[in-house]
């Protein structure tokens, strides 16, 4: 390491807000951060150029540009996020160099994307391969993982939430009438969030319950059609907004829900938490490392009728699960909180960087 201030570049998805989180916060930790990333995001980063028309291929032709990136701006590691992408491409780009690479699992780069083809496989395990330490956000995607490839050295840091989002906690525990009930997860297939809308039509319909969607992502206009009628009156759609109005915006909800697919440990889930919501979601492997009966509800996976009954259910008895509340939010203070888990990612790259960790 050429000085104190440790010179990171940030393979990643520019658009993921969960880049601009990172890159922040190594910043004010006093890291020294280049952003590089084939995607057009509005924060600031070294935009990679898209190379040929066959988009699985990029990741693979931009090496060049990273090798060049490398030999300009002289990091003391390379932080990857999503394997089969952007691990992919440090791995090619790093070539011999002696220089270590912090490679980020972000959850569909190991649970969904090796499935798609032999390529998209290879791509994971090179990855893997590659990286001299990985991080993920639960034991089940690790686990996951180490079984495409043996991992070198390996931890579980989830994303957290940031200290000043504790203070939008709810005040008041008291439930909506009708019940407010917020699904911010992205209008994609894997998030599965027609079903929620054909669950819980009825008590919408009722008048009992008003339920809210993000208005983005790959099927946002399909959902918006699938709505109909039902837009402002029982369902919201809200826009991107900057992380100080949204975090007060979900907790002015009763209730957090997911129906997805897939997850590992989902950061929206433990933000939910750490407002104070109650967390009601699909009961699939990587979900319950953060919720179990004892701090929350799960229900069968695309069961319309167990996921309405325990809707239903928390409509009609009236239960503001204070306790349980209260209790999630201690476990995010111990375990989750985002500024804490940079500084042991910090850590964990000035190690490599020393040499300490083989």
């Amino acid at each position: 390491m050429k000085s104190s201030r440790l010179r990171v570049l940030l393979l990643a998805d520019s658009v993921a807000f969960h880049t601009e989180r990172i890159a922040t916060e190594l910043r004010r930790q006093g890291c020294r951060v280049m952003v590089a990333s084939l995607e057009h995001g509005r924060m600031h980063h070294f935009h990679l150029a898209r190379r040929g028309p066959i988009r699985f291929l990029h990741y693979t032709l931009a090496a060049s540009q990273v090798r060049r990136l490398i030999e300009r701006f002289q990091p003391d590691i390379i932080n990857a996020h999503f394997a089969s992408g952007y691990g992919h491409l440090a791995a090619l780009a790093r070539g011999r160099r002696n220089l270590p690479i912090l490679l980020h699992l972000w959850g569909s780069d190991i649970l969904i994307v090796p499935n798609k083809s032999p390529l998209h496989r290879l791509k994971t395990k090179r990855a893997l391969q590659a990286a001299d330490f990985v991080l993920g956000d639960s034991t089940y995607l690790i686990e996951a993982a180490s079984k495409l490839h043996c991992l070198k050295q390996s931890r579980v840091i989830v994303w957290g939430v940031e200290k000043a989002c504790l203070g939008f906690h709810r005040e008041s525990y008291a439930l909506n009438r009708p019940l407010k009930v917020i699904v911010p997860r992205t209008q994609a297939r894997v998030y599965n969030n027609e079903f929620i809308l054909r669950a819980l039509r009825p008590l919408i319909e009722d008048g009992r319950l008003r339920l809210t969607f993000p208005d983005f992502g790959p099927l946002a206009a399909d959902f918006r059609r699938v709505c109909g009628s039902l837009v402002g009156r029982g369902v919201e759609l809200y826009e991107r907004t900057p992380r100080r109005g949204f975090m007060p915006y979900v907790a002015s909800h009763d209730v957090y829900l997911s129906a997805s697919r897939s997850d590992s440990s989902p950061a929206s889930l433990i933000e939910a938490m750490a407002l104070g919501l109650i967390p009601v979601a699909a009961d699939i492997t990587g979900v319950r490392e953060w919720l179990s009966d004892d701090n929350g509800f799960l229900f069968r996976q695309d069961d319309e009728a167990a996921l309405r009954a325990r809707i239903k259910s928390l409509i009609e008895s009236g239960d503001t699960c204070e306790r349980m509340r209260r209790r999630n939010l201690e476990r995010v203070k111990n375990e989750a909180l985002f500024e804490d888990n940079i500084a042991e990612t910090i850590g964990i790259m000035r190690d490599l960087v020393a040499g300490r960790v083989s």
